[in-house]
């Protein structure tokens, strides 16, 4: 497999390259949109049909394994061709087998995703972008110079109609205030009761509406812009053990990066801590300075890093596992956050496929201790999340990998899951949560998932 690199005439947004791009099968993008960092974004199209979609983490390394890299063209960015996909929250943790996870109510795929090796890559930083394609692939496709230049007028030519997504039923929040604040009260006892330090408890909200859900990403962009958001469409090929949700979407606009390797060193960045963004400069700073005083918030982060430490150290050089950064303030379109990197030297053996292993999912919308934490989310939430807290990125063939947490996010299947012609009328759905401690307030708590909501509800609002 070589690497072909043409530079694009225009370097147009993820966004745009997804709408005109559309007609591609099993579209993602991996789009860096606003916030720190803003280096590289990638839209890949047409994995490679021959390859069955993992059932597992370890079976990512299986599904990059079928591809080989030659020389050819050097590659910009971080992105060289391999495994891009999602992993949904309920996949549970790798070899803990006490552990049983419900599933969630769309009975959601574990695994979506693909191997590309056909991708547009743009630096946000330069705003150019280039088509990378490889030859020497065995699954019919057609020679490179024709595909390149349809790709190439395609990203010229005039933008594709958008629709405009129109919300059709009423927002319905599945977890009431009320039973919410209760949930929170109970975890607290727990907590007190000595069964765990700190849980994730979120709650879900649903709708219907129509509209194309590439269209209804492009306003999610506009309206929350992140640094690790994510577009990624699935079809029939690519979930086909999973006859329930044949087809879908995700559209993410995260904040958060789950983990990253190059192959030798990992770093994990979970956020913990929240604070409403307000139009009010003065009111804003204030808001952002008393979360960096916050005692129980800075708890709160400093538990989640120390499991972190714990999870890298089981795939790190002894001594190599640090903490830098604590606490760092990020502020986003609708709320800050605290944040902290924890970063690693990777023992000798060790892959990037191990470091997703030994942290997923992360901690940070788990709780800790890990196991104690999702018994008592499981319990509490009674239903499965689905993506919801998992996480989407890739592994290439070098063994490089970034991957992000999926909050923020919607996720999309078509009113019809069973008809490949269902046409833009779907469902949406998303939850939002927090990390609850013994010291928790549960009405504060209750306002923090209206806050962190509060851009998914404006991008669900009809009009553009």
């Amino acid at each position: 497999m070589r690497a072909r690199v043409f530079e694009l005439s225009r370097a147009p947004c993820a966004d745009e390259l997804l709408s005109r791009l559309r007609t591609r099968r099993a579209l993602v993008a991996l789009d860096s949109a606003a916030g720190s960092p803003c280096d590289w974004s990638i839209v890949a199209f047409d994995p490679l049909a021959h390859v069955a979609t993992p059932q597992s983490i370890a079976g990512i390394r299986d599904a990059v394994a079928t591809i080989r890299s030659e020389a050819g063209d050097a590659i910009p960015g971080l992105f060289h061709g391999g495994f891009v996909g999602a992993l949904s929250y309920d996949l549970g943790i790798a070899g803990e087998r006490g552990l049983e996870l419900p599933r969630d109510p769309w009975h959601s795929p574990l695994v979506v995703g693909g191997v590309y090796v056909d991708f547009i890559v743009r630096d946000e930083r330069a705003h150019k972008a280039w088509l990378v394609l490889h030859d020497g692939v065995s699954d019919g496709r057609a020679p490179i110079d024709p595909r390149r230049g349809e790709i190439e007028a395609l990203v010229a030519s005039a933008c594709a109609h958008p629709t405009t997504p129109q919300r059709t039923t009423p927002l319905a929040r599945h977890t009431s205030a009320d039973e919410h604040m209760r949930r929170v009260e109970v975890l607290r006892a727990s907590i007190a009761a000595g069964d765990l330090y700190q849980a994730n408890l979120a709650h879900r909200s649903s709708c219907t509406i129509a509209g194309d859900p590439i269209d209804l990403y492009s306003k999610l962009r506009r309206v929350n812009p992140a640094p690790y958001m994510a577009y990624l469409a699935w079809d029939e090929h690519a979930s086909r053990e999973e006859s329930h949700f044949p087809r879908g979407a995700l559209l993410s606009a995260s904040p958060e990066l789950f983990v990253e390797c190059d192959g030798r060193t990992a770093r994990t960045r979970p956020i913990k801590g929240t604070a409403p963004r307000s139009s009010d400069a003065s009111v804003d700073r204030n808001n952002a300075e008393a979360l960096l005083a916050s005692a129980k918030d800075r708890a709160e982060l400093a538990m989640i890093v120390d499991l972190e430490r714990n999870d890298l150290g089981r795939v790190a050089r002894v001594g190599t596992v640090r903490t830098t950064a604590f606490p760092q303030l990020e502020s986003y379109a609708g709320v800050h956050h605290l944040t902290a990197d924890v970063t690693a030297e990777l023992e000798d053996g060790r892959d990037a496929i191990d470091v997703l292993a030994a942290l997923f999912p992360g901690g940070s919308i788990t709780g800790a201790p890990k196991v104690a934490a999702m018994r008592h989310i499981a319990k509490l939430e009674g239903e499965g999340r689905g993506f919801f807290t998992g996480a989407l990125g890739f592994v290439d063939v070098r063994g490089h990998a970034a991957w992000n947490i999926l909050i923020r996010t919607l996720v999309w299947r078509p009113l019809d899951a069973s008809a490949p012609d269902a046409g833009p009328q779907g469902e949406v759905s998303f939850h939002v949560g927090g990390g609850i401690t013994w010291s928790s307030d549960a009405a504060a708590e209750e306002r923090e998932t209206l806050a962190k909501a509060a851009k998914l509800v404006e991008t669900l609002e009809s009009g553009t």
